[in-house]
């Protein structure tokens, strides 16, 4: 009896949160949608492929928007860059994370899928804008480092420049069906380089 009453102080109330959960539905989410596209998605589809409970799974997204901006970000989500001095090698950084991440198994069809489904008449735009801004974080930030360092320009439209970073990446993947390679990143921190920087 005694032990009963520690392994409940040691737990906390209530239920213990299943993190496995969460992690077998949004696998299965990235799963379901490169197999077989968007059209295959639902949340009889998502908990059947994961072995949870559609309970389980409204508790934490209570539409199917939620749960695609969910498993997007478990894939591509926020990341953080130390101060390197440079501009060009802290955009580097932030660009190869993003490539690594968009060539794991799935990313691409789930991207794309993602972008499809938020114009959609019944998408509410507010949670895809949210989360591209948390994607798009680091770059701004590394740009307003540069400018406080003074290795960026400081009359440089950093939400601009910021689009122009993600969108790299992103069209070749999606738009141009062919998965961004390390010779994209060196493309592109060239090209945004020679745009933003102070110095050749």
């Amino acid at each position: 009896m005694a032990e009963e009453r520690v392994e409940r102080a040691r737990r906390g109330p209530g239920r213990p949160r299943q993190e496995h959960v969460t992690a077998a539905a949004l696998d299965a989410v990235v799963e379901l949608v490169a197999e077989n596209g968007m059209s295959a998605l639902t949340m009889d589809a998502v908990a059947a492929r994961a072995g949870v409970s559609k309970p389980a799974m409204y508790r934490r997204w209570s539409t199917k928007q939620d749960l695609v901006i969910a498993a997007a970000e478990s894939r591509i989500g926020p990341l953080t860059v130390p101060d390197m001095g440079d501009f060009r090698a802290e955009l580097r950084a932030v660009l190869m994370a993003r490539m690594e991440a968009y060539r794991q198994p799935g990313v691409a069809r789930l991207l794309a899928g993602m972008i499809g489904t938020a114009a959609e008449a019944d998408a509410e735009p507010g949670a895809y804008r949210a989360y591209t801004a948390r994607v798009m974080s680091e770059t701004r930030h590394v740009l307003e480092r540069g400018v406080a360092r003074g290795d960026v320009r400081p009359d440089v439209e950093l939400s601009d420049a910021a689009t122009l970073v993600a969108a790299s990446l992103v069209f070749r993947m999606v738009g141009e069906q062919r998965l961004p390679d390390e010779a994209l990143v060196v493309s592109v921190v060239d090209m945004i380089g020679r745009a933003v920087a102070t110095r050749p």
